[in-house]
């Protein structure tokens, strides 16, 4: 008769954190993790005692002096005589400006070149492929530079506007002006105002927030709030009778009548700019730095954006368009509801870095004189205090801070949106 016993356990020996397989890749990691902490602490020890030795101590203090410099194109109040922080910023809301019309208008032109590259009409295939190949093989900076050599060199200067017979005139009912210098258009006013929330009291980072645009985003938000309920209303009696009410009226009053009625409340009217002087007075004021800017990053981005869009389309089976199509549904609804749905897991990823390359290539902005957050921190700030460590370092996290929120923001998106796998 056999008696079987356990074998003895192992006991641990520090040679096994070398020779022993379980233990040696821990080992490699943990020993690389020290190294390179050690590099970092030496390297950041070194630039601190050089600086101390150069009479340049890290120091954040410069940010409360005075900035004495202008923003020519701002979304809030500034003077200058407010302090380095609020010049930065200032420049940090100009460039989230930038990024979020730029992401905007290239993700609906790219869309569009993307799927127009696709038609079956020759000319406009061809032509969409000499947009997309021109602008994508010439650098981005060369495109900004010639959108604002255009802006300045073909549009008429404002004192053109003057006279018994001037040479320019306004566009849509004289509501909107197109000059070299840049364009306005009617701001939104109130008459019945209800005031502003002053957020942060008098710190360098105060802003205004407007109480009717509050009461607006409240009245949109529940407007869509119910419009999401009675579309979910019509189609559980889709699923149910197999038949679908209709829903798009009681959806438009839902989203039109409240909101006309707190405008009207309000007293919504707009102001037109109107030309005094040497420039026009009034309305919103976008500086032509900023709309070439915008145009050139937005195009030249979306030439990146439509051939991921093509790519996405195509690597969805035809089968699927030959599915669709033989139940009725007409060529853009083929592509509307069957195909992009489909196509996004495929175009949203290299989508965020085309977003990610477009915010970061704004701070090419200085070249054509857009105070961004580059030409404010990095660029004035940092010349006039001399503190190049300090602004860099900041700018680099600013940009680091903008890039990841874009990322978290998309990949939230793409997880929503992907398909589930059975």
């Amino acid at each position: 008769m056999t008696t079987l016993t356990d074998p003895p356990k192992e006991t641990f020996r520090l040679s096994m954190l070398i020779y022993d397989t379980r233990y040696r890749s821990m080992t490699i990691q943990c020993v690389a993790l020290i190294g390179f902490m050690l590099l970092a602490a030496w390297i950041i020890n070194n630039t601190l005692v050089n600086l101390n030795t150069l009479g340049k101590p890290i120091d954040f203090g410069f940010f409360s002096e005075p900035a004495s410099y202008d923003i020519n194109q701002r979304l809030l109040d500034y003077n200058s005589r407010d302090s380095h922080l609020r010049a930065s910023f200032m420049g940090l809301l100009n460039t989230l400006l930038v990024a979020a019309l730029g992401c905007v208008a290239a993700t609906i032109v790219g869309v569009l070149v993307g799927v127009l590259r696709l038609s079956k009409n020759w000319l406009v295939a061809r032509i969409m492929t000499v947009y997309v190949e021109t602008f994508r093989n010439v650098p981005v900076l060369l495109w900004i530079v010639l959108a604002m050599a255009i802006m300045i060199e073909s549009l008429p200067a404002p004192n053109e506007f003057r006279g018994d017979t001037p040479t320019a005139t306004m566009n849509l009912f004289d509501s909107v002006a197109v000059t070299n210098r840049g364009i306005y258009i009617p701001e939104p006013l109130f008459s019945r105002s209800l005031g502003n929330l002053h957020v942060l009291g008098e710190s360098s980072l105060r802003f205004d927030v407007s109480l009717d645009l509050i009461l607006l985003l409240i009245v949109l938000g529940a407007s869509i709030f119910l419009i999401r309920r009675n579309t979910a209303r019509a189609n559980a009696i889709q699923e149910a009778t197999g038949v679908r009410p209709t829903t798009w009226y009681i959806n438009l009053g839902v989203l039109l009548v409240p909101t006309l009625v707190v405008l009207i409340a309000l007293g919504f009217h707009l102001g037109y700019p109107e030309l005094k002087g040497f420039n026009f007075r009034g309305g919103t004021y976008m500086r032509n730095s900023l709309i070439a800017l915008w145009l050139a990053l937005s195009l030249y981005t979306a030439a990146f954006i439509a051939e991921i869009v093509r790519g996405g389309i195509l690597a969805i089976s035809k089968g699927q368009t030959e599915a669709a199509g033989a139940l009725g549904l007409r060529p853009g609804r083929i592509m509307s509801l069957v195909i992009l749905p489909q196509a996004l897991r495929v175009i949203i990823p290299p989508l965020i870095s085309n977003y990610l390359n477009l915010t970061k290539n704004s701070s090419l902005a200085i070249a054509v004189g857009y105070m961004d957050i580059t030409g404010t921190l990095g660029g004035i700030t940092m010349n006039q205090t001399g503190r190049e460590l300090e602004c860099v370092l900041l700018l680099m996290l600013v940009y680091l801070t903008i890039s990841l929120s874009i990322s978290g923001v998309m990949n939230w998106y793409n997880n929503r949106v992907k398909l589930v796998e059975r």
